[in-house]
């Protein structure tokens, strides 16, 4: 069975809170989470669009309902210092090599948790390299790799794949060529795990026939 492809920026809350949820909820199906970072400020340029904490009346929503997602989840949760911040360097270092899945988790896990988890944020490149020897990595080794041509590289790649593929937000999982964005639609993702996804091919048809009748104009 192909694996539950998890598209996340450390800079999401929505996407920690999911990814703290989802190893849980996809057990039962035998399938693996594969974690790829994308960086969300690239997806949101391709499609013309802005992140909710650039939108002072979003922000402002975004700090209640994801803390009370994250309480409601049992999830630890507290804001890093700093947001929006500069997620480039977490996100090249979950994208390198690693041994193993378990390890690349435990790399996710970590970083996630310096961002969104009390910790001290992911900016400053050595609280990161801190977080990751916590973590039982050579954190220092993992920094210095993470400024590499080819780490900059595969974040590039990733994020181009992503877009390609229609993803336009984060968290976004894509498994069996459908795409769930979101926290809130773990649910819908659990029912097509379980081969119960409501949506029929009349669904598709009607979707696909249906045309806009009405723009609006582009902000001047």
């Amino acid at each position: 069975m192909s694996a539950v492809r998890f598209h996340f920026d450390f800079i999401s809350p929505w996407a920690y809170i999911a990814w703290c949820r989802v190893h849980d909820l996809i057990a039962p199906y035998g399938r693996a989470i594969e974690p790829v970072p994308v960086l969300f400020a690239a997806l949101l340029d391709a499609h013309g669009t802005k992140g909710p904490a650039e939108v002072p009346a979003k922000r402002a929503y975004l700090a209640k309902a994801t803390t009370r997602a994250a309480r409601a989840a049992g999830v630890r949760f507290a804001p890093p210092p700093h947001h929006p911040f500069n997620p480039l360097l977490a996100l090249r270092v979950a994208g390198g090599a690693f041994a193993s899945p378990s390890e690349r988790r435990r790399a996710v896990d970590a970083l996630f948790a310096a961002a969104w988890g009390g910790g001290p944020g992911l900016e400053d490149p050595e609280a990161v390299s801190a977080v990751l020897d916590r973590a039982g990595f050579d954190g220092p080794a993992r920094v210095e790799a993470a400024a590499s041509p080819d780490a900059k590289a595969a974040l590039r790649t990733a994020t181009e794949r992503a877009i390609a593929d229609g993803i336009f937000g984060v968290p976004t999982f894509q498994v069996d060529g459908e795409l769930f964005w979101g926290n809130d639609s773990l649910e819908d993702l659990d029912r097509f795990l379980d081969g119960a996804d409501p949506i029929t091919d009349d669904d598709r048809a009607r979707w696909a026939r249906c045309t806009p009748s009405a723009t609006r104009p582009a902000s001047r």
